[in-house]
């Protein structure tokens, strides 16, 4: 059953019911659509309530539209049998559905470190692209703001820690899997992302060979030494090896 007008601004938005086969996931999407306890709540909550809040989707070719909010209650419709859900149709461009997306799952609860690291990335991308417009399109009479300054001030992280974020991205996939499963801490994941993609394969042989993780001393001298071109497999050993009480986390995993 569609459900009545409603307006944003000077603009009427309507909702409509659409079909779920007529969705497509928006290409850009990086956030995890995952049967965890959070699906099963949301599940919960659509089969008591229904979907309280409509997928928010942009026309694309052939009569589909690509989701640019709503990708999880899409899901959980589906597994509950959905035919149709509720939707509000917006044509926006590729730059625009991006912070769109972005904006809308960093509001969440529960998200990954990775998840966090390429929205601020993506986001932090397409900001720079706008502020490339025109030269008669800026007011040289206001400051112009960083894009990593805006970041900041709509997530609530420092700019710092928004740069520390996005330094993430540099991250091998199985440190960055480490660190999502918080075997490497944060502080010194921002320091290993500064590694050669060899001197973090090598780190996490290091780090296998000890059955130790890297504390953020450790991690920093060992930037310290890829930036001196001094940095070998072998001194990461011998780092890794070192036990101070309170200093390393010692784990036994298997570099796979």
């Amino acid at each position: 059953m569609a459900e009545p007008n409603r307006q944003s601004g000077e603009n009427e938005e309507r909702i409509i019911e659409i079909e779920i086969e007529r969705l497509r996931p928006f290409k850009e999407h990086l956030f995890q659509v995952k049967d965890d306890k959070e699906m099963f709540l949301l599940q919960e909550s659509i089969e008591k309530y229904s979907i309280l809040n409509p997928l928010i989707v942009r026309p694309v070719p052939d009569g589909y539209y690509e989701i640019i909010s709503g990708h999880r209650r899409k899901h959980a419709a589906e597994k509950l049998g959905y035919r149709k859900v509720p939707v509000i149709i917006r044509v926006l461009s590729e730059d625009d559905s991006i912070l769109s997306m972005v904006d809308s799952n960093l509001h969440r609860e529960r998200i990954s470190y990775s998840e966090k690291a390429f929205a601020y990335k993506l986001k932090n991308d397409v900001l720079k692209r706008k502020s490339g417009r025109k030269k008669s399109q800026v007011d040289y009479k206001k400051p112009r703001k960083r894009s990593i300054d805006i970041i900041s001030e709509n997530c609530g992280d420092s700019p710092k820690q928004v740069q520390r974020y996005i330094s993430l991205t540099k991250l091998i996939p199985e440190m960055l899997q480490k660190l999502d499963d918080e075997i490497i801490s944060f502080c010194p994941a921002v320091e290993i992302a500064a590694l050669k993609e060899n001197e973090q394969r090598e780190l996490l042989k290091a780090m296998d060979y000890a059955q130790a993780i890297p504390s953020l001393s450790q991690a920093q001298r060992i930037k310290q030494l890829s930036k001196e071109k001094q940095l070998s497999l072998e001194k990461m050993e011998e780092i890794m090896c070192e036990v101070k009480k309170g200093e390393i986390t010692r784990v036994a995993f298997t570099n796979e």
